[in-house]
């Protein structure tokens, strides 16, 4: 088990995987700091490290007590992100474990909590949209994002309820060892890679559906960002 604690707005603290991967399946079970963790910022991500970098992030926004947490996921490729999704969690993430995966092989990257798909980014780029291609870190965090993570910035950071502490256990990585790009790692030889991850299966497309009632921002559909949606968004609905 690893404890993550912040005790200033210039203190932060993380943890990351020696081995880089170039696809595979990829799981963390998290408990948030308890009551009012506005502006506090939970992350499980996976990282290249480079300067136009591929990224898929989990990011849990801390709000007051009694207020909903925010799960922002997002996707990065060749430094190119901007795909923000947020949905508010139907649990309280504070007072139990919750298990979080990322599926990511050659075909689609999938988001999970609790084993229900809550966002999936195919695989586009026969039509231009970067998907990520370079090897990635498991890495995981948290820190003071008061300047943007609750309401917009405007709920800050609560100091006198500081240490502010995340549990993390049950890490386990199921990945394609990668040093540089993803060469080798798209191998079906690899069972994340197999045909039956291509897509969801019709339990996952049910629990999908239902889900989506939880979204509260989609840049999708964020017309003063994108007048015209990126063209991912008709394939990753």
């Amino acid at each position: 088990m690893q404890y993550l604690g912040s005790t200033n707005s210039i203190t932060c603290a993380g943890f990351g995987s020696k081995a880089k991967y170039g696809s595979g399946f990829f799981e963390m079970s998290l408990k948030l700091p308890p009551h009012d963790s506005a502006g506090v910022v939970t992350t499980f991500y996976l990282h290249s490290g480079t300067a136009a970098h591929d990224e898929l992030d989990f990011e849990f926004l801390g709000n007051r007590e009694g207020k909903p947490i925010t799960l922002q996921t997002n996707v990065f490729a060749n430094g190119v992100g901007n795909r923000e999704q947020r949905m508010i969690l139907w649990f309280d993430p504070s007072t139990d474990y919750h298990t979080n995966k990322i599926l990511w092989n050659p075909h689609q990257i999938v988001f999970f909590v609790d084993h229900i798909p809550i966002r999936i980014y195919k695989n586009n780029e026969a039509i231009g949209v970067g998907y990520p291609s370079q090897s990635m870190q498991v890495l995981a965090s948290i820190w003071n994002g008061d300047d943007w993570a609750t309401d917009g910035g405007k709920t800050k950071v609560n100091w006198f309820h500081a240490p502010f502490t995340t549990h993390y256990k049950g890490f386990n990585v199921y990945g394609c060892g990668s040093t540089n790009h993803v060469e080798g790692c798209s191998s079906t030889k690899y069972w994340w890679n197999q045909r039956k991850f291509w897509k969801l299966n019709k339990v996952q497309e049910k629990n999908y559906r239902e889900i989506k009632k939880h979204i509260n921002y989609n840049y999708c559909t964020d017309k003063s960002r994108y007048p015209v949606p990126p063209p991912e968004c008709a394939t990753n609905e």
